[in-house]
């Protein structure tokens, strides 16, 4: 009797065991510690765009700019200023650009398109800035075009070329300004700027020709 009866436990406790897997089969499986998930890709930052320039900045030849009309791709252009400071635009034209900030061309750029189109959409912006440059030629460590920044005296142009060579005469430095065949020559010494301070009332002006002999 005692092995009949451990023979029906063992039965009955096979049984169980058996019901119980099969009730597990095909369950997910609990971890207590799930596996991290990676983090997401970082967001590539937005390509480069048009460089920022003040409300006011005054458009000047050689910069480039962009003309957007809204939902007139055909009169939307980029383009640059052209020397005469024009810039020239399907259906209207040339107009000039030079001299003005970008919301006074928009604005200008709007009012001729609103006389052959409803509600045009106009926006400027600069891409490039071209116009503000002086020249340096002669005795200097790197002549050619220099940008300059409002405020830039001849003095600080020529540190930022590199600064004079072993021969150039000092005292005899000018700025050539105006255009060709009326320029004004103004002189500048540069011992006085630099052992002095005195920058001789001379401030630099987009397009003048600073001339190291």
């Amino acid at each position: 009797m005692k092995l009949l009866r451990c023979t029906f436990i063992s039965i009955w406790f096979l049984s169980a065991l058996g019901c119980l897997i099969g009730q597990t089969v095909g369950k997910p499986v609990l971890t207590a510690n799930p596996v991290a998930q990676p983090d997401p890709a970082p967001i590539p930052p937005p390509p480069p765009g048009q460089p920022t320039v003040s409300t006011d900045y005054v458009i000047g030849a050689d910069d480039s700019i962009k003309i957007t009309v809204w939902k007139e791709p055909d009169l939307s252009e980029t383009l640059p200023v052209r020397p005469d400071g024009k810039i020239s635009l399907p259906v209207i034209g040339d107009i000039v650009a030079a001299g003005f900030t970008p919301t006074q061309l928009m604005a200008d750029i709007t009012a001729r398109l609103t006389k052959i189109m409803t509600d045009p959409v106009v926006d400027v912006s600069v891409l490039a800035v071209n116009s503000k440059r002086v020249f340096l030629i002669g005795e200097i460590a790197h002549i050619g075009p220099l940008d300059i920044r409002p405020g830039m005296t001849v003095l600080q142009a020529i540190a930022t070329a590199g600064g004079l060579t072993a021969y150039a005469k000092k005292n005899h430095i000018y700025v050539l300004r105006g255009e060709p065949g009326k320029q004004q020559k103004i002189p500048f010494d540069y011992t006085k700027a630099l052992k002095k301070g005195d920058m001789q009332g001379v401030s630099l002006l987009p397009g003048d020709t600073i001339v190291v002999p």
